[in-house]
């Protein structure tokens, strides 16, 4: 049974409500400084801390709760018949409920010019030790740190008296969880402003087994970091469809971060396929949206990942009647849609993100190396200036389907070129995009000039236009954006994509050959835009 509670909170949202409930049981209430106060103020009884142990508060509060009377009360294993014998030699009494939460000692250093003396004035002392000396003896005390968790426990004890043991072992982790992080975040701080040192301490909970990992024969397994906030694959539910294997989360998050790289007030559909935007377009309407993202590679989009920013609604969906993908990432799914899609196929993941339009709660990136992890800020922006290096000057009415072109090269794998084309006013499309390769020249040459007449062939056949096939790539082509993430290393690049009617390149210069791309570019007539800007992706 619940009989004596021990309250000390420096969060003291809900400890009002909660108090009272606890005296409305017959429990008796015990509490310290600051949360004593405001429980009296609002007419609850209360007992001092000072009153159990016999001492007063000492130090400026720094010594109060670290006392025999206190922690024996919390400690003492009820069925062990000499404990509770020197408890009641000692004039020990028991503490059932402990409720504390910690000093905002992350709060405190994240303000902006605190001094070092004021943070270690919220380093806690005595809540870590109480909350780690009844989430020990969680068999006979239950300890709460999490206001979140108030409700839950008067609704057990004012049932049976008692929190269950299933809760009791629950609250016990969370706390153990809870001094951790607090730990943790102490000895980042203190590393830093006293031993100079950098130090990364992660924090990752809810281990859930995927189906397999990269390949058949690898175990995997998704950790959701603690806390985490906005559009994450973490915070995604999933309404329909078979569990998710490892590279459906990486294919996923590219997927993902491609349609959040387009703040376009307009539908943005990307199409995903091992690690890499096959497909990616803006439109007045989902379904253009979705048409011009799958005509960007329709043979690589089978078995691909589809992302969007926009409600899923049923005619995108019947799109997509006899198309096999392995996931549908969106805010959310109209009704009808959704049924659809569930009838479409039992193995179809559908993953709902009510949160897909808020910004990212995190500005820095992770990858894990054999022996270390690597830490970067994110890849923010596509240009630091906007410079027509050639003759030619580079049309303003190209401006938006350029800046279109290299935000999906820098979602594109190293080296990576792409090929954007304004397919209605006001509407993009990734036309193709050559990834991944050793040099610049196959990724143009090789892979995204070949692709996008591959493309432009099916496209070419479907609308029946009065022109030739030759006529409509070379007036498509002569309108396209070329993006390329690194500088040219020689002038080749830009001498194929002239060859192909390509005339508006962008690139982020720098390279001690540049003199000789730009000659070349003014030679063929090409104009040419430098951002000063590079975007790898590794």
């Amino acid at each position: 049974m619940v009989k004596r509670a021990l309250l000390s909170v420096s969060d003291k949202t809900g400890i009002v409500d909660f108090a009272r409930g606890l005296e409305k049981l017959d429990i008796q209430i015990i509490s310290t400084g600051g949360t004593a106060r405001m429980l009296r103020d609002a007419d609850i009884e209360v007992m001092d801390v000072s009153d159990v142990t016999g001492f007063p508060e000492m130090m400026g509060g720094r010594v109060k709760t670290l006392h025999p009377k206190i922690h024996g009360g919390i400690l003492c294993i009820r069925d062990d018949h000499d404990h509770m014998g020197e408890a009641l030699k000692a004039e020990v009494e028991m503490i059932d409920l402990v409720v504390v939460n910690l000093y905002p000692f992350e709060v405190t250093i994240s303000k902006e010019g605190v001094l070092l003396e004021e943070a270690i004035e919220n380093i806690d002392i005595g809540g870590p030790a109480m909350l780690r000396s009844a989430a020990k003896n969680y068999r006979s005390v239950s300890v709460v740190c999490d206001p979140k968790d108030y409700g839950h426990v008067l609704k057990e004890i004012r049932s049976t008296g008692i929190i269950s043991q299933q809760s009791r072992e629950r609250l016990a982790v969370k706390a153990f969880r809870h001094t951790a992080d607090y730990d943790a975040t102490i000895d980042t701080y203190l590393s830093k402003e006293l031993l100079g040192e950098d130090v990364l301490r992660l924090n990752y909970t809810d281990g859930v087994t995927l189906r397999y990992g990269e390949n058949w024969h690898q175990e995997a397994k998704f950790y959701k970091e603690a806390g985490i906030t906005g559009p994450t694959l973490a915070n995604a539910k999933q309404l329909h469809g078979k569990e998710l294997s490892y590279n459906n989360y990486i294919d996923a998050d590219n997927a993902l971060q491609t349609v959040k790289e387009l703040s376009s007030s307009k539908p943005v559909v990307t199409i995903v396929k091992h690690n890499n935007p096959c497909g990616l377009a803006t439109g007045n309407t989902l379904l253009q949206a979705l048409q011009a993202a799958w005509d960007g590679d329709p043979i690589s989009a089978y078995g691909s990942i589809i992302c969007t920013n926009t409600v899923f609604d049923v005619q995108s969906a019947e799109f997509l009647n006899g198309k096999f993908v392995e996931i549908i990432l969106a805010p959310g799914f109209e009704h009808d849609a959704l049924e659809y899609l569930k009838n479409k196929s039992a193995n179809l993941r559908l993953l709902e993100l009510p949160e897909f339009n808020e910004p990212f709660s995190r500005n820095d990136t992770y990858k894990y190396v054999n022996g270390g992890i690597l830490k970067q800020s994110r890849n923010i922006g596509i240009y630091d200036k906007w410079e027509c290096v050639t003759d030619v000057n580079y049309p303003e009415d190209m401006r938006a389907v350029s800046e279109f072109s290299m935000h999906a090269c820098k979602c594109v794998k190293s080296n990576a070129v792409t090929l954007a084309y304004e397919y209605q006013d006001g509407c993009y499309m990734m036309l193709s995009m050559g990834a991944g390769q050793p040099n610049r020249v196959d990724s143009i040459r090789k892979l995204a000039v070949t692709k996008a007449r591959e493309n432009l062939q099916v496209i070419h056949d479907r609308e029946a236009f009065d022109l030739s096939f030759d006529d409509y790539c070379n007036e498509v082509f002569s309108k396209c954006a070329m993006a390329s993430d690194a500088f040219f290393p020689f002038d080749d690049s830009v001498v194929h994509a002239a060859e192909e009617g390509i005339k508006y390149i962008l690139s982020p210069g720098g390279s001690i050959r540049d003199k000789e791309v730009i000659d070349t570019a003014n030679r063929l007539g090409v104009s040419m835009v430098f951002t000063g800007m590079r975007h790898f992706l590794h």
